[in-house]
């Protein structure tokens, strides 16, 4: 989804269509929250000390490292999805962040390392902990929330903090909305100290103001300096010993920028995506999964919203958002209709094409080309529009001559139509 912090940023929650949500979703690169910190590390914030483990025997190494006075220390699913402290396991284990017994790391390890957690913002499928951070135990006497998000308004960078933290930033606004203060930044001058102070008043921290204004500016050097589309600090937190500290963190980075970040895309999980979805960056196709059963193939995103759109218009629901693009060859079609098609709840595809770079005729003699090779089963609606429609749409009819599931459409709302009759 739009990030919860970014509705804020633009005065509110925006009401939006599941599809455009997750494009806004999908434009960014997640990274898990050990990644973040060691990032955030090098640029002078205060983390937690921590290790990644991805086994019994480096955890077990790591509690001991870690572990206080009491024999304590955090262990934390590591996982691209929110509310992991609340999770559940599909083994039945509750709770996807621990303070544990550094003797009991075994008992944990085995229950959460490997296995799947389900939590508020993973899905029903949930997401696999291929990987632990077991942490040290802070001793924190005040939570805060910070985030830098990119806004739409101001066009720029904007502070958000709450003197209020450790939960949701949505929870905090419909509890605390008077603690909560919105600090633009210029993007060419960056933050001022001046700026910085303002959200170390706003945050009412009561360590060294001075300490706290430079890790104001250490998170802001994150965000500008790694292309963040949001760095969100949850809690920011004050220790026991008077250091401002960014307990847990969640930082975003804009695919735009993939070509001068290459390490920190390297750092990409695929095993947290869907692997639709990966399989369709890999043939350079834009794919979305979602939750309908009208199978989607369209050439450009604008013309995709617009076919989910009338399909939802006439009863159906669509089952992906999939963009091809202006020239896609008949690999790349092959590949969409074998993506398409691995969705289980896929019952009736809907092509529509705009001939526009490419002509209808071709595009035509590739999609049936395609849906041969693959075996196409289900409904498969066509719809063409654009050069050398006509010739497409003879080709199309010929086709169907040897293909009883292809329906050719003389306009969008005709196809829409005709993709719910057909599996109604």
């Amino acid at each position: 989804m739009l990030s919860s912090c970014s509705r804020l940023a633009s005065g509110g929650r925006s009401v939006v269509g599941a599809a455009q949500e997750c494009l806004q979703q999908r434009r960014f690169l997640n990274i898990h929250e050990y990644q973040s910190a060691a990032l955030m590390a090098r640029f002078g914030v205060n983390v937690p000390p921590g290790l990644p483990v991805t086994t019994l025997a480096e955890a077990k190494a790591a509690s001991e490292k870690l572990k206080d006075k009491d024999g304590e220390v955090v262990i934390k699913s590591q996982i691209l999805a929110g509310g992991r402290g609340l999770g559940t396991f599909t083994n039945g284990f509750k709770g996807g962040v621990h303070v544990i017994k550094a003797s009991e790391t075994e008992k944990y390890v085995e229950k959460m390392l490997g296995q799947t957690l389900v939590t508020k913002q993973s899905g029903a499928e949930g997401k696999p902990v291929n990987t632990l951070f077991i942490a040290e135990k802070m001793q924190l006497i005040n939570e805060m929330y910070f985030a830098i998000v990119l806004d739409r308004v101001s066009n720029g960078p904007v502070v958000i903090a709450c003197s209020q933290g450790g939960t949701s930033i949505e929870d905090l606004a419909e509890k605390y909305p008077d603690s909560i203060i919105k600090v633009p930044i210029d993007i060419n001058e960056g933050i001022t100290d001046a700026q910085a102070m303002k959200v170390v008043e706003g945050l009412k921290c009561t360590t060294d103001k001075a300490a706290a204004i430079e890790q104001i500016k250490a998170m802001y050097d994150v965000f500008s300096k790694n292309d963040c589309t949001m760095a969100e600090v949850n809690p920011l937190a004050e220790t026991a010993c008077g250091k401002l500290i960014a307990a847990d963190a969640k930082l975003n980075f804009d695919d735009n920028a993939a070509f001068r970040q290459k390490e920190l895309f390297e750092l990409r999980d695929p095993s947290q995506e869907d692997p639709r979805e990966v399989e369709a960056a890999k043939a350079d196709l834009n794919y979305i999964g979602l939750d309908g059963s009208i199978g989607c193939m369209v050439n450009g995103a604008g013309l995709a919203m617009a076919t989910m759109d009338i399909i939802q218009l006439h009863g159906g629901s669509p089952a992906n958002f999939l963009d091809v693009g202006g020239a896609a060859t008949e690999e790349q079609t092959v590949k969409a209709f074998k993506i398409l098609l691995s969705d289980p709840k896929v019952k009736a595809i809907l092509v529509n094409i705009f001939g526009g770079i490419m002509k209808c005729d071709v595009i035509a003699a590739g999609v049936v080309a395609a849906a041969k090779q693959v075996g196409v089963n289900v409904p498969l609606i066509v719809r063409l529009e654009g050069t050398n429609v006509e010739l497409g749409k003879k080709l199309l009819e010929d086709a169907a001559a040897s293909m009883p599931t292809l329906i050719s459409a003389t306009d969008l709302d005709d196809a829409a139509i005709k993709a719910v009759k057909s599996i109604s």
